[in-house]
This record gives structure tokens, sequence and C-alpha cells, in this order.
């Protein structure tokens, strides 16, 4: 384990509230999406923001066990504060922010109960590290570069491989597991107290290998742990043992960013070309919502929030099932955008 320590990185914006598009572009009716048992209300731009932070891309979000919703984004380039973590209530008021260290990197988020306690795990690309925090915003320990892993020594020109870690999932008995997106496409496992124990997948295409495993969760709908990559630049989701042996792949995706799985079975996966897709607990898709896949996504994320269309979706980066079934969405868009599927029933 590399950099531990207790450090705070806590801060703080000022709370003028900008409520960003409480209507549709109509002022109307809000877009609805889904059909059947999954119809959902589309609010775009959810959460009082505070006049002092401006988005950068809004890149993970979790809710805890009190319904409180936190969004991890690489800080706006003329925002006021640097504080990379915002957090909500779940009627969407402010609450605090921080993480100041994350700023231009902040990337995956992973929330855990451990004993009576609930930590963050979070990764940051720019940094290269992935850190555990008290959802406070107190580190509990770093794991920085993969250095005991053979597949990260130098190579013949003296150079290290490049290590950017995108996500993690953590299993029943603590082990770690961090996907390599933006560097090397591999998977390195630690167990519980950030000990380094194999490295698994590297870039390819075959059955095993990867090649940008930007999501990563532990599947345990069947009651058996079941590693699940979302393999995006190989445009397919992929399934391994937790000793890292090649399970199968599950079709249905195309850019497949992360997941979060639902008490019910219902898994959502957000899709980085524009639509976020819903499957069963057999991995059947039941719905692509917001679907504009068939859309120049790559140059809307880049314009301002007026040229979104309401009831689609740009660049979804991660999402989260909150306590109520309820779906919260990312966005890779320059400005950030979250949005709430709130569940019609």
């Amino acid at each position: 384990m590399s950099d531990v320590s207790r450090r705070r990185f806590l801060g703080t914006g000022a709370m003028a509230p900008l409520i960003l598009h409480a209507n549709d572009k109509s002022g109307t009716k809000r877009p609805v999406l889904g059909s059947g048992d999954h119809v959902y209300e589309a609010y775009h731009d959810w959460g009082e923001l505070p006049a002092s932070i401006q988005y950068g891309n809004t890149h993970g979000v979790v809710e805890d066990s009190q319904g409180r919703i936190y969004v991890h984004h690489t800080v706006g380039s003329t925002s006021e504060s640097s504080d990379s973590m915002v957090v909500f209530d779940a009627q969407g008021k402010f609450v605090k922010s921080w993480g100041k260290e994350f700023k231009g990197g902040a990337h995956g988020l992973h929330i855990r109960r451990e004993g009576s306690t609930e930590f963050l795990y979070l990764c940051d690309t720019k940094r290269g590290v992935v850190v555990k925090a008290t959802i406070e915003g107190e580190e509990v320990f770093t794991l920085g570069y993969p250095d005991k892993s053979e597949a990260y020594k130098p190579g013949a020109d003296g150079k290290l491989p490049k290590y950017s870690p995108t996500n993690l999932a953590i299993a029943p008995n603590g082990d770690l597991y961090v996907g390599d997106g933006y560097g090397s496409s591999y998977i390195n496992q630690y167990n519980s107290k950030g000990e380094y124990l194999r490295t698994f997948g590297g870039k390819g295409k075959e059955a095993g290998k990867l090649d940008c495993p930007h999501g990563i969760a532990v599947d345990m709908r069947t009651g058996s742990p079941v590693l699940t990559v979302a393999d995006r630049a190989n445009n397919r989701i992929q399934r391994f043992t937790l000793a890292g042996e090649h399970i199968d792949f599950i079709a249905g995706t195309n850019l497949p960013c992360h997941f979060s799985y639902f008490r019910n079975g219902d898994v959502v996966v957000p899709d980085l070309g524009a639509r976020v897709t819903l499957m069963d607990r057999h991995n059947q898709v039941i719905e692509h919502l917001g679907d504009d896949s068939a859309s120049k996504w790559q140059d809307t994320r880049k314009l301002s929030r007026d040229q979104f269309t309401p009831g689609k979706f740009v660049c979804p980066h991660s999402a989260c099932f909150d306590h109520e079934g309820n779906i919260f969405v990312v966005e890779w868009v320059e400005v950030g955008r979250v949005t709430k599927l709130k569940k019609v029933t």
C-alpha cells in the first residue's frame, strides 16, 4: 500500500444555489422515457449547484444509505471552487463539496458499507491513484502505481507502462479489482488491506483480453460473485471469475462504461454512445433509454447545454439506482450534466 495517510481534503462552496433548467426546453412536461414496467420521467440538470461550482465532465455518481447523491466531476475551467465532489440530499439540495486533489482526474466512484461505516473509493486518472475515503472526505489509504506486478515493470526502453485507473469493484471478501482503463488495459487485484495479489487481462480482443476496461463490478445476482467488466473499446461486456478467468461475453451494448444493480435484478449500463441500457437479471436488454446513438454525439458533447435534446442522452458515463429504483445518470460532456430518471409507478 502506498502513500498511506489520514489527511483531510474537505472543502466548501458558496451556498447561493443555481438550479439548472428546472423544466425542459419548452417549459412544459418533462420527457418520459421507457415503456411497460420501466417508465421514467427525466429531470435533466438535477440538483441545486452552488454558483461557486462549475461542473467539468461529470464522471461518477453513487447514493449513500441516507439517500444522499455524490457526483464526482473534473471541475470546470472557470469554476471558482476546485472541489471535485458535490453532495446533494435526496431532493437535490446542495449539502457540501470537497476533493480539490481530484481536480482534472476525478473518475470512477464506488461506495461500500464496511461494518457500520460507509466508505467511498475514488479513481483519479490524472494522478494515477485509487483513494479510499470516508463519506466526509477523510482519506483512509491510497493505492498508487502497481509496481509489484510483472506487467508494470520497465520495458526495454526503460519506460514504465502507462497506468490510469478508471473504476474499481470490491468482492464479498474485500478484495479490490482496479480497472486500468486509460492505461494498459489490465485489471489489478488487491486484498482488503491494499496488498497486491495478481494482474490479469491486458490489451487484446480475444477472450480474457481487454481494451479499455472502463467499468467493473461484482455481480451477486446469482448468489455467486461474478466479475463483470465494461470492455469499452472492444464494444462488449466481459465476465470473469474472481480469479481472473474468462467466463463469457454479454451482448447488447455499444460502448459500455459501468454498472449498477437494483434489488430486483435489473442492471443499468451507461453507454457512452448516447444511450442508457437497462438489462434484466438474465442480462437481456429491456430498454435503451434516451437513445440518440444515431446522432453526432461526439460533437454535441462539446456544446452548451441548451443544445442538448430533452429526453435524449449525449455521453452517459456513469449511472446508479437509488433505493427507490430511480436512476441517476452523469455524462461525459464539457459542461457536465446530471439527470434523474424518476421511476413512474
